[in-house]
């Protein structure tokens, strides 16, 4: 299993959304914070990105991405001193302004902005060693695929075709992980420890990707260390100085991780079948640990996400009325 596309959908709860605007000189912009993370792409002009964290205003140009994965408020203006206006979203956290057409002005800036809903009651700590804020600055011949990402998602907003509505969705998913992709490999070179070192691991990167893709199976730190090469003694150390938690503390945590969404994404699903799916052999030892690890039982946790999505209730039978 691929481990960074799997943590993007675990922590995934609905649709995300962008829109492409132009904004006319002076202006200034102030994003609200959010559950989810977005970004930002100046496709013309140029605008200054007023960091979550109260540090000096980053000058973005044409191509520049910034993406800010933790939900954090913001502001965008074409210069650091211009009053700030709050965004207007609408209830879904959408930003309602029609496509722009046309050649954009000398004094006009052409934005592409988008917005995902992650929840964060179990973060992969893939996005939460994320600093507040990633600029990726645009560089002739760098970066190629987020930039056909960028140009795609951009065409199909000015431009709505026959499957558009199918298709922003999928390039926003997209852009993401091209997002994520690159600042990892960037930052990989630098760092010793943290996911982007464990990515870079062969023998850790192995062993997440058996993990991750056979969740269920009764691993040992044995069978982990015979997959990568290693001792067992010696892939401990190194899961464990990479990954921040040992081979079987990051299991259990994933184990119970994707079982919550499996629980709020399959209603009907019966918690026999999360309960194997998470790796336990008993439906007892199931609940016992996701109450330690949620605060709260399997099946009240499931009615509250179906209640949160507007479900009926389940009955006994897992069908829902």
């Amino acid at each position: 299993m691929d481990v960074l596309s799997d943590a993007i959908a675990v922590m995934r709860t609905g649709r995300p959304h962008s829109s492409r605007t132009v904004n006319f000189t002076p202006w200034g912009i102030r994003f609200p914070p959010s559950k989810g993370a977005g970004f930002h792409v100046v496709l013309q002009g140029s605008a200054w990105l007023l960091p979550p964290d109260d540090s000096a205003p980053v000058r973005l140009g044409p191509g520049d991405v910034v993406l800010l994965a933790h939900g954090t408020g913001h502001g965008l203006a074409d210069h650091p001193d211009t009053p700030l206006v709050d965004a207007v979203l609408s209830p879904d956290g959408s930003w309602p302004t029609p496509p722009v057409r046309g050649p954009v002005g000398p004094d006009e800036t052409l934005l592409l902005c988008g917005a995902y809903r992650l929840s964060r009651a179990r973060a992969h700590p893939l996005l939460t060693e994320l600093p507040p804020y990633v600029h990726i600055p645009a560089r002739v011949g760098a970066h190629p695929r987020l930039r056909a990402a960028v140009d795609l998602l951009g065409a199909e907003l000015a431009e709505p075709q026959p499957g558009s509505d199918a298709i922003v969705p999928a390039l926003l998913d997209t852009l993401l992980l091209y997002l994520l992709r690159t600042w990892w490999l960037a930052e990989r070179a630098d760092r010793s420890t943290g996911w982007s070192a464990a990515l870079a691991d062969p023998a850790v990167a192995t062993a997440l990707r058996a993990l991750h893709g056979d969740p269920a199976r009764a691993w040992t730190v044995e069978d982990l260390g015979a997959l990568t090469g290693l001792s067992r003694a010696a892939f401990a150390r190194r899961f464990t100085a990479l990954v921040g938690r040992p081979p079987l503390a990051y299991l259990t945590w994933w184990r119970l991780t994707t079982a919550g969404r499996l629980l709020r994404t399959d209603l009907t699903l019966p918690l026999r079948t999360v309960a194997q799916r998470a790796g336990y052999s008993s439906e007892f030892a199931f609940a016992k640990a996701f109450k330690r690890a949620y605060g709260t039982a399997p099946g009240h946790y499931r009615r509250a996400a179906g209640a949160s999505a507007g479900v009926g209730r389940l009955t006994p039978a897992g069908a829902v009325e």
